[in-house]
């Protein structure tokens, strides 16, 4: 080989940049600066009604990092499992809920806050009687705007709302959308939990049409992602063909370090700060400040 051919191949080698697993150039978000201020908090719900997809996960290492950021985040657990209030170790059986919230037994949202161990992360907690609400509320006037009513006036306070929604689409994730600014979309790389995708736009869109003008699609989170498998990897190729940009770069792989963290009742970056979860975790906080769906 010729030394002209030599620079050839190495002009191409550093013209060509290194891709993530959704195809595009793999990039690193910069750290955000601190806040001078806070507040008004942008409420951003986390939503897909497939189940075990890592929405709950999402919600705890994403409120997690935006705290470690310098972010003041309120975490609503919006599901009648309480699989939140339990991976971040708070105990629901006596405890002011969101249920207590919706249905005006408690007037005041701030008995219902409650401090976690991740210092800027509170929490609105829930348990099964949360199940319950969608009867309750179903005569209600303007019942899809519950929710948006209960969290007013705590947004002055925080940087940043996540509401954990429940696997369905029913009146309790509806008001989770209509209170919501944003929405991320936690995405298993695995074929059934793709074809829902499109019904669950479609409901954004029937939102955004009818309740919330203001709401937004943030992006699709690809969680779960096994780059040795095939599927894995065909699924998010798909996933971006259909979607494009809304595909946030960022891609949680699978791991048994979550299911370990939340016996622990800790995020993954507490659990194992320097597991390769924990910084995917990082980049994504990094990510969304960087595309401005926060703060």
């Amino acid at each position: 080989m010729t030394s002209a051919d030599e620079s050839s191949v190495a002009l191409t080698g550093l013209e060509r940049p290194v891709l993530g697993p959704t195809g595009r150039p793999k990039r690193d978000f910069p750290v955000p600066p601190p806040l001078r201020e806070h507040g008004p908090a942008r409420v951003i719900a986390l939503c897909n009604q497939k189940g075990g997809v890592g929405k709950t996960t999402t919600s705890i290492n994403l409120g997690a990092t935006l705290a470690d950021y310098g972010r003041r985040v309120l975490a609503v657990d919006f599901d009648p499992q309480g699989a939140l209030s339990a991976g971040l170790g708070i105990q629901t059986h006596e405890a002011v809920t969101v249920y207590d919230l919706l249905l005006g037994r408690e007037k005041d949202p701030h008995a219902a806050v409650v401090s976690s161990a991740i210092d800027g992360l509170d929490l609105i907690p829930a348990n099964i009687d949360l199940s319950a609400a969608e009867v309750h509320l179903v005569n209600e006037v303007a019942r899809e705007q519950t929710l948006a009513r209960v969290l007013r006036p705590l947004l002055p306070e925080y940087d940043v709302v996540l509401i954990d929604c429940q696997p369905s689409l029913g009146l309790l994730t509806v008001n989770a959308l209509t209170a919501a600014h944003g929405v991320i979309i936690p995405l298993e790389c695995e074929y059934f939990a793709l074809r829902g995708v499109a019904l669950l736009i479609e409901t954004i869109e029937k939102v955004r049409d009818r309740l919330n003008p203001a709401i937004e699609l943030d992006g699709i989170l690809a969680t779960m992602y096994d780059a040795r498998t095939l599927h894995s990897r065909e699924v998010l190729e798909r996933v971006v063909e259909a979607f494009g940009d809304r595909v946030l770069e960022t891609v949680i792989g699978r791991t048994v370090k979550f299911p370990d963290a939340n016996v622990a009742a800790a995020p993954i970056t507490s659990f194992a700060p320097d597991h390769p979860a924990a910084e995917a975790y990082r980049q994504l906080a990094r990510e969304l400040v960087f595309r401005g769906a926060v703060a």
